[in-house]
């Protein structure tokens, strides 16, 4: 039986460090997972919809306040479904959408009716690309960009390891972005300790800092999954983590 890799995408590697969507990265990733589906079943978390939405209509008269937010986010999650759709579909790599909140995680009975709709896409090979419905819940939206979610859907699933695709190789002990001298940690099972090397810096488009992704780990540790934090901004990233090609951290208990 194939084993489940999660793998969360923020916004900023969605739109590789521009205000656009990048369709070379999802060119990259439709790869990656073309040859990953062979050995696992892959469950996409993505972020991306608020960027998407400002990508295509004139943002004049919006804000930055949660109502502008998640009205953006209705206007771009389609579109962005259409380009996932679009650039998959070459790769012969089936889709389907998945809008979760935290509530679903939480009542047994959605809780139950969420794994089985997942397990039943992952059956007939549907690749389940996840976000948050943002038109009834916020928090990714406000802080996060999606680490919180794909742990949850991690722990749901059982999966193997989750992949938390960011803008940087790992978790350093300095801040990368301002100490020239940092050092990469790439093994972490004490996130209590790492937390003191957590030093966060603006992160434009996106949400979901270092913090965030060390509480997604500390989610993960519940049932022994282990978490990657991998550079999404390298080509081939997923793949060539799994082979252990690239620098990553990562979370392990053991």
């Amino acid at each position: 039986m194939k084993k489940i890799i999660v793998l969360k995408i923020g916004t900023s590697t969605l739109t590789a460090g521009t205000d656009r969507i990048s369709r070379g990265k999802i060119e990259d990733l439709a790869r990656q997972i073309e040859v990953l589906k062979k050995q696992y079943h892959i469950i996409l978390v993505s972020s991306g919809a608020i960027a998407t939405a400002r990508q295509f209509i004139s943002i004049s008269g919006w804000n930055k306040l949660v109502p502008s937010k998640q009205a953006m986010s209705a206007i771009g999650q389609p579109i962005l479904m259409q380009i996932y759709n679009e650039v998959f579909r070459d790769f012969n790599i089936k889709t389907a959408q998945c809008l979760m909140t935290y509530r679903d995680f939480e009542n047994p009975n959605s809780r139950r009716n969420t794994m089985n709709t997942i397990q039943e896409l992952l059956k007939h090979d549907y690749l389940p690309i996840i976000n948050e419905n943002d038109t009834v819940a916020v928090e990714e939206i406000i802080l996060g960009d999606n680490d919180k979610l794909s742990a949850l859907v991690a722990s749901l699933v059982d999966a193997k390891a989750l992949f938390l695709a960011s803008d940087i190789d790992g978790v350093f002990d300095k801040n990368p972005h301002k100490h020239k001298d940092a050092r990469l940690i790439p093994s972490i099972s004490d996130l209590e300790q790492v937390s003191q090397y957590i030093e966060e810096k603006p992160n434009g488009l996106g949400t979901g800092g270092m913090t965030s992704k060390i509480q997604a780990a500390r989610i993960c540790f519940e049932k022994n999954i282990d978490v990657f934090i991998v550079n999404g901004g390298r080509t081939n990233f997923l793949v060539d983590a799994l082979e252990e090609k690239i620098p990553y951290t990562r979370f392990s208990l053991g």
